[in-house]
């Protein structure tokens, strides 16, 4: 049963991990006037590294959150 109870609590703590990362992705978007799509729709690699290095950052900060 132990097992069965840490799948679950490690199902939750991923799509909590992931909400708030969609939360933060938005945040930025809406703060910073650049319409991303539209940039990586043109290939934009430095506006693709932005945003790795963004959802790196939040992923960090979050497992922290959530795992401790």
């Amino acid at each position: 049963m132990t097992i069965l109870n840490n799948v679950g609590l490690s199902a939750l703590f991923g799509i909590l991990g992931i909400f708030i990362m969609i939360i933060g992705y938005v945040i930025f978007d809406k703060i910073i006037p650049l319409d991303f799509n539209k940039e990586l729709e043109k290939n934009n690699t430095a506006v693709a590294i932005v945003i790795a290095g963004l959802l790196i950052g939040i992923a960090i900060i979050v497992s922290s959150v959530v795992g401790a």
